[in-house]
């Protein structure tokens, strides 16, 4: 059905702070709404209270029809102990819930003495209620539809093994794989997403973008993926944090950017304008004060008292000079105050850097690696001190794998690895897991950055925008970008010479993104770049790149490749 969510006045944040307000935003069929800005300013909060999950500080949201089918995907693919592939993929389409709301109302219907409902509906048209939603959600016919879609992803699930397959045996992979399997089975009026392009390859990224493109339903994204963003959007939705204000930009997202940047520009070149004809005025006022003083002192000594004439030219000079100084002071009440424009938070850092390794810093020779059913190789390779090496392919491909030997992580089943002399590893891994457990965040980094103080640590942390009410909360309780900015200032604390970054720029906000793309420019070890970021692929420089795929590597040089 179509259907148009509207969102009018709204207030949004937790505890006593609110994040934005007075977000006025229309999402009609058609419509793609990518939402973007820093890292705490209210996005997933968006989506939860465009999705009805939570209670704005004000404003409202509506849908016409009322009964429309919304769906919002979270950002984690929150894999549940014990849930099935098929369980999972009929929680996140909403069918799931559709059949429990539909089996409800049946036993009501069949009840003798139903209880009362809340929407005051009787049994029968409560049923049928349940069953047309049940019908919309594509619950019907699910189980025949997945098999299909997931073989498409390269998941070979039948009906009966997505039946009994746990979520929590796939790897990162697979479960985004069947992340974007669960996108494409639903069937929503509306729809919110919130990171889908996390974890997917290149392939993945493809077939979402030309689900949402395809979408006859509005949506709402928040993504940190620059070209998915340039491909998708029809209009995007800046909340900004720094000046406590949000604004709608029509056109794609290229379109906001270069209006985002003018609108910046303008607002910086007004304030100055004023800021510089306030001075001047406050600066003119200033001096016929010290003026009219002046005069008046000069008045005092030179006119003897019987001076009546000189006495009397004197208060007259001394009230002109007084009367062009309240002129000068009206003026500058007179000005339109304009504020001045706050700066954003921006993440700066620098990658530590340590004395060069050997010429020679990892080398696979006929290396084979088995994980489970899967192997990798046999493949040679070498790395040497300096080299800049960009790594692509699908998931489930063995890039993760490739990263372990060529670290010294998994000893070869056949064939040979080492790693140089005097290799210092800085590594973003993709699950973030570095910096992850029990302990309080600022102990877990203590242990890795043992040459820093603890006053040190916090400071460095603060730095990055975690502040007290990050650090001592526990590591594993912060959130994936808050995880991924502290092993960023795991980078600056330790002095490194290789760096290995494997999808660094999931769950980073587009500033920060920018800022990582500037240090990666600076530094000047060797570094092993894993990404499905199109734009980061073009804008990091790189000598080499290695296409991974199917358990084999393809060496191409990065300039040929391009």
């Amino acid at each position: 059905m179509s259907a148009t969510l509207v969102a009018k006045g709204l207030a949004g944040g937790y505890a006593h702070r609110t994040l934005f307000d007075s977000l006025d935003l229309t999402v009609a069929p058609g419509d793609v709404v990518g939402v973007v800005g820093v890292n705490g300013s209210g996005k997933s909060t968006l989506l939860n209270l465009l999705a009805g999950l939570a209670e704005p500080q004000s404003g409202t949201v509506s849908l016409a029809p009322a009964d429309a089918f919304v769906g919002w995907l979270p950002q984690e693919h929150e894999r549940l102990s014990g849930e099935t592939v098929a369980g999972y993929i009929a929680r996140r389409t909403g069918c799931a819930q559709a059949t429990l709301e539909m089996d409800d109302a049946a036993s009501a219907l069949g009840d003798a003495s139903p209880s009362p409902r809340p929407d005051g509906l009787d049994p029968a048209d409560a049923y049928s209620a349940a069953l047309e939603r049940w019908l919309a959600s594509g619950a019907a016919d699910l189980d025949e539809r997945m098999p299909a879609v997931l073989a498409d992803l390269g998941l070979n699930l039948g009906t009966e093994r997505a039946e009994h397959t746990l979520m929590t045996s796939l790897s990162g992979g697979q479960a985004a794989r069947v992340g974007l399997g669960a996108l494409l089975l639903s069937r929503f009026d509306i729809v919110l997403l919130d990171e889908p392009t996390n974890d997917l390859d290149l392939d993945g990224l493809e077939r979402l973008e030309a689900f949402v493109t395809g979408l006859r339903g509005g949506v709402v994204l928040v993504s940190h993926d620059r070209e998915f963003l340039a491909r998708c959007v029809t209009r995007v939705l800046e909340l900004d944090l720094a000046q406590g204000a949000n604004r709608v930009f029509g056109g794609g997202y290229d379109s906001y950017l270069e209006e985002r940047e003018t609108s910046r520009r303008q607002k910086r070149e007004h304030y100055d304008e004023f800021a510089e004809k306030k001075a001047d005025l406050v600066g003119r006022a200033r001096t016929q004060r010290e003026w009219s003083s002046q005069g008046v002192r000069n008045a005092l000594k030179k006119a003897p008292d019987n001076d009546k004439i000189r006495r009397k030219a004197s208060a007259e000079s001394s009230e002109k000079q007084a009367q062009k100084v309240r002129q000068m002071e009206s003026r500058i009440a007179r000005l339109e105050e304009v504020d001045e424009p706050r700066k954003e938070w921006q993440l700066d850092f620098t990658i530590g850097s340590a004395p060069r390794s050997s010429s020679v810093v990892s080398t696979l020779s006929n290396a084979v690696l088995r994980q489970g059913d899967f192997t990798l190789g046999p493949v040679s390779l070498q790395i040497n001190a300096g080299e800049r090496i960009g790594i692509t392919g699908p998931n489930g491909a063995g890039k993760s794998t490739l990263l372990r030997a060529l670290l010294g992580r998994q000893v070869p089943d056949a064939g040979t690895a080492s790693l140089g002399a005097r290799v210092s590893i800085g590594e973003i891994d993709q699950a973030r897991a570095q910096l992850d457990g029990t302990r309080p965040l600022a102990t877990s980094f203590e242990a890795l950055a043992p040459d820093l103080s603890t006053a040190e640590v916090r400071t460095l942390l603060a730095k990055f925008g975690l502040k007290a009410d990050h650090v001592n909360r526990p590591a594993a309780d912060l959130s994936p970008g808050e995880r991924t900015r502290a092993g960023l200032a795991l980078l600056q604390a330790r002095g490194i010479n290789l760096l290995v970054l494997d999808e660094p720029t999931n769950h980073l906000d587009l500033a920060a993104i920018e800022q990582l793309e500037q240090a990666l420019e600076s530094y000047e070890g060797t570094l092993l770049l894993v990404t499905h970021d199109r734009r980061m692929l073009a804008n990091v420089h790189t000598d080499r790149h290695w296409q991974v795929d199917n358990g084999q590597v393809t060496e191409t040089w990065a300039d040929q490749s391009s």
